[in-house]
C-alpha cells in the first residue's frame, strides 16, 4: 500500500505549481488591469500586451429590433452561416449551416480563403430562397481586429492554426466584398458590421438580458469584451456623441502575458505548449487556458509523470506519446465521472492504449486534469473579476460562450466561487451562458446598425 499512496503524493506535490494561490490571483488581476488600462492609452497601447481593440459598437440591443439578417460566423476550424429573422422581443427563427474550412485553405492564400466563404454564402442563400432579396449582414471574425469603424477591420495577426497569406494588416470587409464581387452579381449582401465572437456574445445575452455589459469566450480561444466609458477610451477615433457614453472593447486579452507578466505562475508543461506551437511567445494567456490547449496540458504532465514511473508502473503507449492526441474533451469526460467511479477515464485510458492502468492511475489522471482545468477557470476568473471592479456597477452580467464553458462539467461553478471570491462585496453578477451568441449577436449588431442608420 506504501508505494502506491507514495505515487499518489508525489503527484500531488508535483501538481501544486498548477494550482494558483489567492494572493497570485490578486497579482494576476493587478497586472491584467495595468495591462487594460496600457491598451486603453493612446501612447502605451502600441506596447500593451492587451490591445483593447475599439469596436465601434456603441448601441445594445433594446429588444425590439426586426426583420431579416445574415450572419456569418468565422472563428475556427469552421464557419457557420446564418439567416435570423427578429420578429418580436425574444422571438426570432433562425436557420444555419456551418460549412468546413480545410486545412489548405487555412494555411493557403487570403483570396482562397474569401472566395471559399463567398461560395458557401451564395449556395446557402440558394438554398433558403433569400436570393433576391438584398439582405444586411453582420460578420463576426474571432481574430484579433484593429477596427476603424463599424465596417471596417483590420487583421492584426492570425491565431488559432490560421495562416493564410495576404490577409494581416488588410481590411477583412474589403476582402470578404471583393470576394462577393469576384461572383458577379449573384448574392446581393449589405455588410453591415464586423465584430469579434466576444461582442457577439455579449450583444446576443443584452438582447435578453439588459444587464449584461461583458462578453466572455472560453473555446478554442479565450477573450473578452466589455463596456466602457468613451472618455477612457483614447483610442476612440469616431465621431463622439454626447448621447453615447459608452463603448464595446474588445480586450484581445488572450495575449496577455506576452511580455513576461505571466512568467511567475507559468509552468514547464506552458513552455512546451508555447514553444511548439504555431506562434511562440504569443497569446500566452490563452495557452493557459483555452480548449486549444488545455488536452495537451494534461498529457505533458501525465506523460512526465508516466516517465517518472509514478503512474501506469511506468509503462505508457504510443498515442499518449504523440502530441495532440489526449483531446480537451477528454478531460471534461474524465472530470464527468462521479467521485470513486473511472468508467469515463477508463475509456479515455482505454482509447489511449492504456487498458493496464489501476484505479490509483484513473485518479491521479483525474487529479492532474483538475489542477489543468481549475487553474484555467481560475485564470479566467481573475480577469472577469478586474472587468467587473473596473466597471464598477451594481449588478452585472457576464455573457459567456464557447465548448469549454459549455461542455466542462464544474467551469461555470468553479468560476461563480472564484470571482464572487474577488468582486467587491457590494457588486452582484450572474453568469449567462449565451445560447449561439457569436451568430445572433452579429444579426443583432447588423439590426441595431439599421436601426441607426435609418
Amino acid at each position: 500500500m506504501g508505494i502506491i499512496k507514495d505515487n499518489t503524493s508525489k503527484i500531488r506535490e508535483q501538481c501544486q505549481e498548477l494550482i494558483l494561490s489567492d494572493k497570485q490571483i490578486e497579482e494576476i488581476m493587478r497586472r491584467l488591469l495595468k495591462e487594460i488600462n496600457r491598451g486603453l492609452g493612446k501612447a502605451t497601447q502600441p506596447e500593451a500586451d492587451i490591445k483593447c481593440f475599439i469596436t465601434y459598437v456603441q448601441d445594445l440591443p433594446n429588444g425590439k429590433e426586426k426583420g431579416k439578417f445574415l450572419a456569418l460566423d468565422l472563428g475556427g476550424t469552421n464557419f457557420r452561416v446564418l439567416l435570423i429573422h427578429l420578429k418580436d422581443e425574444n422571438d426570432f427563427e433562425m436557420l444555419s449551416k456551418i460549412y468546413a474550412i480545410p486545412q489548405s485553405i487555412m494555411l493557403g492564400s487570403g483570396t482562397q480563403l474569401f472566395d471559399h466563404i463567398a461560395e458557401c454564402l451564395a449556395n446557402f442563400m440558394k438554398e433558403h430562397s433569400v436570393y433576391e432579396e438584398k439582405l444586411p449582414l453582420g460578420f463576426t471574425f474571432s481574430f484579433p481586429l484593429t477596427q476603424l469603424g463599424l465596417t471596417k477591420g483590420i487583421l492584426a495577426r492570425w491565431t488559432k492554426g490560421f495562416n493564410c497569406s495576404g490577409v494581416v494588416g488588410e481590411d477583412v470587409v474589403q476582402l470578404l466584398k471583393d470576394a462577393i464581387a469576384r461572383r458577379g452579381l449573384d448574392v446581393q449582401i449589405e455588410i453591415c458590421a464586423i465584430l469579434n465572437d466576444t461582442t457577439g456574445t455579449l450583444m446576443s445575452c443584452a438582447w435578453k438580458n439588459h444587464n449584461c455589459r461583458i462578453g466572455l469566450i472560453v473555446g478554442t480561444g479565450s477573450n473578452a469584451c466589455y463596456v466602457e466609458k468613451v472618455e477612457n477610451c483614447e483610442m476612440f477615433d469616431g465621431p463622439k456623441d454626447p448621447k453615447k457614453e459608452h463603448v464595446l472593447i474588445n480586450t484581445e486579452w488572450g495575449a496577455f502575458g506576452d511580455n513576461g507578466a505571466l512568467d511567475f505562475v507559468r509552468t514547464e508543461y506552458d513552455r512546451e505548449i508555447d514553444h511548439f506551437s504555431i506562434n511562440p511567445g504569443r497569446q500566452i494567456q490563452e495557452k493557459m487556458i483555452s480548449g486549444m490547449y488545455m488536452g495537451e496540458l494534461a498529457r505533458l504532465a501525465i506523460v512526465k509523470f508516466t516517465r517518472a514511473g509514478l503512474l501506469f508502473g511506468g509503462v505508457g503507449s504510443d498515442i499518449l506519446f504523440k502530441r495532440g492526441q489526449f483531446f480537451t474533451k477528454y478531460v471534461s469526460e474524465i472530470e464527468s465521472d462521479k467521485p470513486g467511479t473511472y468508467m469515463y477515464c477508463r475509456d479515455v485510458l482505454d482509447e489511449l492504449g492504456l487498458e493496464h492502468a489501476t484505479d490509483e492511475d484513473c485518479a491521479n489522471v483525474r487529479y492532474i486534469c483538475e489542477c489543468v482545468s481549475s487553474r484555467a477557470a481560475h485564470l479566467v476568473s481573475a480577469g472577469i473579476a478586474a472587468l467587473i471592479n473596473k466597471m464598477d456597477e451594481k449588478s452585472v452580467t457576464v455573457g459567456v460562450d464557447g465548448s469549454v464553458y459549455r461542455f466542462h462539467p464544474k467551469f461555470h461553478d468553479l468560476m461563480k466561487a472564484k470571482i464572487r471570491q474577488f468582486v467587491k462585496p457590494d457588486i452582484s453578477f450572474d453568469l449567462m451562458l449565451s445560447e449561439d451568441g457569436s451568430g445572433r449577436g452579429a444579426a443583432l449588431v447588423a439590426a441595431v446598425a439599421c436601426r441607426e442608420a435609418h
